[in-house]
């Protein structure tokens, strides 16, 4: 009998423990979006700080990675650990492209193709589990040409992504749209502020004279972590209940 009560015991805690678990926002991208160490500063990444955007109802659990692309991301099985923490009314938000466009076989996509399929993988198998995606385009990149204009350097990959989420009917926040309008309002100097500019040895791990026009300050993070969160307001997306600024 002592041993019936104890197993309902566990049985009975396990499932307290799941209902009052947080949800969860697992972020899986690239070098934009990843958590950097203390040697990268003054560099981080805006999944970095999508926590502070949020209550304590929120757990962001963030898995992107320097240099990964969608088929990186997959070949070196993030995204299997992943899958295997996701639950039920969790949240992922994806965002890859800046590094699918690499000539290396690594982590090469086609983008109506091998990057189509991968992200159509992530959307799949987050949704097999009862969890929501949120696909994002790729962030812009700080490359005006001489008349002060952002080129557009991504292509097809949001052309692409912006299918899958017509196609797959998930959310979709065009970070590569929302970016744009930013750097572009700031325009070739301000925009400067975002990413990673110094001409001076003020951080001792990093080189003398920095120009960066990829990844993002602290200001820059924070300027793209608002960004989506103002693209999760206007999808409506459920999570938008839990920020701290409603």
């Amino acid at each position: 009998m002592k041993k019936i009560v104890l197993i309902l015991s566990i049985i009975c805690f396990a499932f307290k423990a799941d209902e009052h678990r947080p949800i969860h926002i697992f972020m899986i991208g690239d070098s934009t979006m990843a958590n950097k160490p203390e040697k990268a500063i003054p560099e981080y990444g805006w999944g970095q700080v999508l926590h502070c955007f949020f209550n304590d109802s929120i757990v962001v659990d963030n898995h992107a990675q320097n240099g990964r692309s969608s088929k990186s991301f997959i070949d070196e099985k993030r995204w299997e650990t992943v899958l295997s923490k996701l639950q039920k009314g969790d949240y992922v938000i994806i965002q890859f492209g800046h590094n699918d466009e690499k000539s290396d076989t690594v982590r090469h996509t086609v983008p109506f193709g091998s990057y189509k399929k991968n992200i159509e993988k992530f959307i799949t198998e987050t949704k097999q589990k009862g969890a929501i995606p949120i696909l994002c385009s790729s962030i812009v990149r700080r490359d005006f040409d001489e008349k002060g204009v952002l080129k557009d350097t991504h292509g097809d990959y949001i052309v692409a992504a912006r299918q899958v989420a017509k196609e797959t009917g998930v959310y979709f926040i065009d970070m590569e749209a929302k970016t744009r309008k930013v750097e572009q309002s700031m325009g070739p100097e301000g925009s400067k502020e975002l990413h990673l500019f110094f001409k001076e040895n003020i951080y001792p791990l990093r080189p003398k004279k920095l120009e960066d026009n990829t990844h993002l300050s602290q200001l820059g993070a924070f300027t793209v972590a608002g960004l989506a969160v103002e693209g999760m307001r206007e999808s409506n997306i459920p999570l938008v209940k839990y920020t701290i600024n409603k």
